[in-house]
């Protein structure tokens, strides 16, 4: 009894009794889940950017449909800005004695304001304060004073601000140095 061995059967034998090229059934549902597990973390990832992206994309046109609304009538109130300048060198004319006509021309300037106040127009009221020229625009400089080298002793264009954006700057005259303290 001669015994070769045939080597078709000792690869076999090697393999878990499985003939070569094939695996044992549990091997392969392991490989397969083990796939299918990656699908589905790869899937939940993907799940997730996508549903991040989303809510930034959200949050975005949130942010664009306020910023329309806090600025949609900036054109109509930078139309009244002259309006208003008018009505206001219309009082400064008018002097100070009391008249209907004046009191008429307050009376619209201030109901005017109020409804560009309501939505959102303020006005610059920079006297006395330090020149910023972020908000004021400096038409010349005085000196001899007695104001504050750099702080605006006249404004000759009152400035506006919308909603805490700048609608026009401040025409302003600013205090010089005086002319001994070089």
């Amino acid at each position: 009894m001669n015994q070769e061995h045939d080597p078709v059967e000792s690869t076999e034998a090697a393999a878990g009794g499985a003939p070569l090229g094939e695996q044992r059934p549990e091997t392969a549902l392991e490989a397969e889940n083990a796939e299918l597990r990656m699908q589905l973390a790869s899937l939940r990832e993907e799940s997730l950017r996508e549903r991040a992206e989303l809510e930034n994309q959200r949050r975005r046109m949130a942010r664009e449909i306020e910023m329309a609304r806090r600025f949609a009538n900036e054109r109509l109130l930078g139309e009244l800005l002259p309006v208003f300048d008018s009505l206001h060198a219309g009082l400064k004319a008018a002097g100070e004695e009391p008249h209907p006509l004046k009191e008429g021309l307050e009376l619209t300037l201030r109901q005017l304001l109020k409804a560009a106040s309501d939505n959102g127009l303020s006005e610059l009221h920079p006297k006395g304060e330090a020149f910023n020229p972020e908000w004021h625009q400096a038409v010349t400089q005085v000196p001899g004073t007695g104001a504050a080298p750099g702080t605006v002793v006249d404004v000759l264009q009152r400035g506006y601000v919308l909603n805490e954006r700048l609608l026009r700057p401040a025409l302003v005259v600013v205090a010089a140095e005086s002319e001994g303290a070089n």
